[in-house]
């Protein structure tokens, strides 16, 4: 089974709604992320604001943001091996490493709709 890890730099928080402005690449893997756990894969994201024990315990994670620094952020590992740096992955490849139809990462839009009269 596949094993995807998503190392953040430091944020306020993963969705990218926080803050002045809306980040629409945040927002966009918040969603990815959120289906993907919602189907049972294996996919964890670590915000090094909140969680900067995960990028010390890491040697790859730890190794590459001493030689390139916080620039390096987001690092993406498959299984254990970085395969991205400096950029969050897209949908297509979160789709190939987990072998699903890039459709499915789409949040659906709900049919229903509630009328208030």
């Amino acid at each position: 089974m596949t094993k995807v890890e998503i190392f953040d730099p430091a944020l306020c928080c993963p969705t990218g709604v926080c803050g002045p402005s809306v980040d629409p690449e945040l927002t966009r893997m918040a969603t990815a992320v959120f289906i993907l756990e919602k189907k049972g894969y294996d996919i964890s994201r670590f915000n090094l604001a909140s969680e900067p024990a995960k990028f010390a315990e890491n040697n790859k994670v730890n190794q590459i943001l001493h030689e390139k620094g916080p620039n390096s952020l987001p690092m993406t590992l498959v299984n254990g091996e970085v395969v991205q740096s400096s950029t969050y992955p897209s949908n297509q490849q979160l789709a190939d490493w987990f072998g699903i139809s890039v459709e499915e990462l789409e949040r659906k839009k709900s049919g229903n709709s509630i009328n208030l009269i």
